[in-house]
């Protein structure tokens, strides 16, 4: 018997969850919505390994560099066009991965994962920096 692949627990899917979604545009415009939410948080993850801190931290005082607010960036994804935030430092050396400057669209992890090991980095690094950064 084959196992289903159950990215999405049936717990998340309950019925009163999905009565909100009436047509396939409904349904198109949530994943639209999710997909812009799930990047941002990337992002924010991203940042958090960038700095060396989460936000709001103590441990965030006078490093240095902290924080500086977000700015909007309109990206195209296959469920269409979105606007996401996208986290900025003080000392404006963030280069943010999942949606990097001057691109309109995201990496996909493959690509992601072969960009950083065309830039020099070793297999052990990349896992290493996907796990901090995506908390895998």
């Amino acid at each position: 018997m084959k196992e289903k692949n159950q990215v999405v627990p049936d717990e998340v899917l309950s019925k009163e969850f999905l009565s909100q979604f009436k047509t396939e545009a409904d349904v198109s415009k949530f994943l639209k919505q999710l997909h812009a939410q799930v990047l941002e948080k990337m992002l924010e993850g991203e940042m958090d390994a960038h700095l060396g801190y989460e936000k709001n931290s103590i441990a965030g005082n006078n490093t240095g560099n902290s924080r500086n607010g977000s700015y909007p960036k309109k990206i195209q994804t296959e469920q269409g066009e979105a606007i996401i935030s996208i986290p900025r430092d003080r000392k404006g050396q963030f280069e943010p991965i999942a949606v990097p400057k001057h691109e309109s669209r995201g990496l996909s992890i493959e690509k992601l994962v072969i960009s950083l090991y065309a830039k020099g980095m070793s297999v052990s690094d990349i896992e290493k920096e996907m796990r901090d950064i995506y908390e895998i």
